[in-house]
């Protein structure tokens, strides 16, 4: 654990969120992937040390319940985070892809088990 890990967990989570307890939108779900902007916008605002520590875990995209696992954070104040980031353009947000209610591709599904066959 860094030093800056460390600090992060005396800080409450209101701390956090300014006092916020619901996110300002709705884009988020425990599978929302969430990506940093790189670069991040000219005029975005500077971000707080715990988005930072946030952006840098989102170098590569991340899911919203494996981010809060990485911090350490309920996932309602990662959320809340994520919120402000989002609106700041400093991040991008991924929704899960919805499940097509058609049957499933059987050559692939034979694929597969041919190949854990090899195994």
């Amino acid at each position: 654990m860094t030093d800056s890990d460390a600090a992060a967990r005396l800080v409450r989570p209101f701390a956090l969120t300014g006092g916020r307890t619901r996110p300002s939108r709705a884009d988020f779900t425990l599978i929302t992937t969430v990506t940093a902007v790189d670069p991040p916008p000219e005029l975005a605002p500077r971000p707080q040390a715990e988005q930072t520590r946030i952006l840098r875990r989102c170098a590569r995209p991340v899911a919203v319940a494996e981010l809060a696992a990485l911090l350490d954070l309920p996932v309602s104040v990662v959320v809340i985070m994520l919120c402000d980031l989002l609106e700041a353009g400093l991040i991008t947000a991924h929704p899960p892809r919805p499940v097509s209610p058609r049957s499933p591709d059987l050559d692939l599904l034979q694929k597969v088990r041919e190949g854990l066959g090899r195994l």
